[in-house]
């Protein structure tokens, strides 16, 4: 479904992204692990277009995306959720949702989905005409979630859903993910550093290191990877 080819990225003279290969098939997640500074945003906002490569291509379905802008991305099917949520504070919660859906004109749908969202994290639904900067940390990166979801993706990003916020809440995170990825059949793709709960969340899983792809294999298998439990599980 996504697939990235020797992409490039640079930030001025800094080479972020060094040669990476990346693919997501229809239904899957994905996780891609690795230490802070390693270039999994950036490979996020690469995909997205909001940093274009150098070198290489983005393809969604055999289609070369790689230097679409964000909003035909958005268009196309591909929605990330950035790193530190990012909502609208002064927005009320149903407004955040809203603009979720500003590239939409199916009006029915539209409410088929707040709907499911609002079935998805009740506390929304609660809230929804409250502003969502006075939100807790967890609240919020549930409305990011869900105003990501009212684009009605094909394919999910996640830039390190678990930023900031309290254990019980991660875990609860990461359950509405899985339960996204299984009921509606959307594609995810997680950049997490938090690697046990992103490898046992993902069918697949990709470890990076200083802008290389050092290893890929299924996210049981990698769990059990004697490098992958000393260098980023602490065991």
């Amino acid at each position: 479904m996504l697939k990235l080819t020797n992409i490039h990225t640079y930030y001025g003279n800094i080479h972020a992204l060094k040669g990476i290969d990346i693919e997501v098939a229809e239904g899957e997640v994905i996780s891609l692990i690795g230490a802070n500074g390693a270039g999994k945003s950036t490979t996020l906002m690469t995909t997205c277009g909001i940093v274009s490569p150098k070198k290489g291509t983005i393809e969604l379905n055999g289609e070369d995306i790689t230097y679409l802008p964000p909003d035909a991305l958005v268009k196309k099917g591909i929605c990330q959720v950035p790193e530190g949520r990012r909502i609208f504070p002064y927005l009320t919660v149903a407004e955040n949702l809203d603009m979720g859906a500003f590239l939409r004109n199916d009006k029915d749908k539209i409410k088929q989905d707040l709907d499911y969202v609002y079935e998805l994290f009740p506390i929304l639904a609660n809230r929804r005409n409250q502003a969502g900067g006075t939100l807790s940390g967890g609240e919020q990166q549930m409305l990011a979630i869900s105003r990501a979801l009212m684009s009605r993706p094909k394919i999910l990003l996640l830039d390190e859903p678990s930023l900031g916020l309290a254990p019980i809440v991660v875990k609860q995170i990461f359950s509405i993910i899985e339960k996204i990825n299984q009921e509606s059949r959307t594609t995810i793709f997680i950049v997490e550093q938090n690697a046990n709960l992103a490898l046992k969340a993902a069918h697949r899983g990709y470890v990076m290191e200083t802008g290389r792809i050092t290893m890929t294999d299924t996210g049981k298998n990698l769990l059990a990877n004697e490098d992958v439990k000393k260098a980023y599980l602490g065991i």
